[in-house]
């Protein structure tokens, strides 16, 4: 199935046209105050700037739209406000609209939201890739109505993310961490017939051992989970798990290096050393890489080597390496290898979705568009 998609040169002349963009502005705030936040990372903000920047110099009148957090409605510590005055910073002109999910249409993608959302406007360019696995207002109603593409971020991801399902350079190892099986158990079952190796860390790891036998101490468990972990492990695919973990003790102080088997009142927090060796040599080698969710609690510097080793083998590798946003991201930033990646998505559960499914919401509506047919 192609995961084709109409360009930003298949659009109308947009010269003096008005354009909705929907991007990806769910940047991270700190807060100085109740009601003052300032952007502490506004990567998916400039991850942006190459699409506005072909619609103004094509002399188009662009405004952008996107959703900041999970507010209950309207909000204003979830303000694009911050998000404003970066904008303008960084691309002066472009106008912003308030928080999409302020109003409960767009989570409901209701058509009177969308009409709304369209008033006035003639062209559309999806450059969100983070919420294309949406099925929201502003992700799928625009394309039924208007001219409609994707931005030159989504275009990449899609390509990048599409090249992975379809022809991925051999041996192909897939690392996948964080902190629920029951979230990765879909797009394991997926890429256990593309890849040579998949790599189990993270919180998700300890269902993982559970279903091989292990006690996991007070570790994060999913029971629900264990027998969906079984089958995989049993499928004849090459799963790799934990040979030993990083625990913490009952008395949230003493840190130990314990085998497959954590002890009562432990918690599991990291991979081991002989695990993020392993690890090491299957990633160096690949030609492909795909990494999605962090092997332990890597914000807290006790439990961050398994997550730094992966990193590095990750930066180190000389194949194609793909980090699939999120966490992991934040881990290649943290540990400054961010540029040493070959793809760093802007879309952990946009990723996630795409390799599990093969499309998303976002990418269906863009197909479906006027000019499109």
């Amino acid at each position: 199935m192609s995961l084709a998609v109409p360009q930003l040169e298949d659009l109308p002349d947009p010269a003096g046209k008005s354009v909705l963009l929907r991007a990806d502005f769910n940047v991270p705030l700190a807060r100085d105050g109740e009601d003052k936040a300032r952007i502490e990372d506004d990567l998916r903000i400039r991850a942006t700037l190459p699409t506005i920047e072909w619609l103004l110099e094509r002399g188009a009148k662009v405004t952008a739209c996107s959703h900041l957090g999970r507010p209950k409605g309207e909000d204003r510590r979830y303000s694009m406000e911050p998000v404003r005055r970066r904008l303008a910073e960084l691309a002066p002109g472009v106008e912003l609209m308030e928080n999409l999910r302020f109003d409960p249409g767009e989570e409901a993608n209701d058509p009177a939201f969308v009409e709304r959302l369209v008033a006035g406007r003639e062209l559309f360019v999806n450059d969100a890739f983070g919420a294309s696995h949406r099925a929201h207002a502003s992700i799928v109603g625009p394309p039924a109505r208007l001219p409609s593409a994707a931005g030159r971020l989504l275009a990449r991801e899609v390509e990048v993310l599409g090249g992975l399902l379809h022809q991925p350079a051999r041996p192909f190892a897939a690392v996948l961490g964080g902190a629920k099986a029951s979230d990765k158990i879909g797009v394991i079952r997926s890429l256990l017939d593309r890849v040579e190796v998949l790599l189990v860390g993270g919180g998700m790891c300890f269902t993982f051992l559970a279903a091989l036998g292990h006690p996991v101490g007070d570790s994060l468990l999913e029971p629900g989970q264990v027998d969906a972990c079984r089958e995989l492990l049993d499928s004849g695919r090459r799963i790799m798990v934990p040979t030993d973990i990083v625990a913490l003790a009952p008395d949230g102080r003493r840190v130990q290096q314990v085998g497959r088997t954590i002890p009562e009142g432990w918690r599991g927090m990291d991979i081991g050393p002989g695990t993020a060796a392993e690890f090491v040599d299957e990633i160096t080698p690949a030609s492909t890489v795909f990494w999605n969710g962090p092997m332990g609690v890597f914000e807290d510097d006790r439990f961050a080597a398994g997550t730094r080793a992966v990193a590095e083998a990750v930066a180190a590798c000389r194949g194609f390496t793909v980090v699939g946003g999120g966490d992991s991201a934040n881990a290649m930033r943290r540990f400054g290898l961010a540029d040493r990646v070959g793809h760093l998505s802007t879309g952990g559960g946009a990723a996630l979705e795409l390799l599990e499914r093969g499309d998303l919401p976002g990418l269906v509506a863009l197909r479906g568009a006027p000019n499109a047919l």
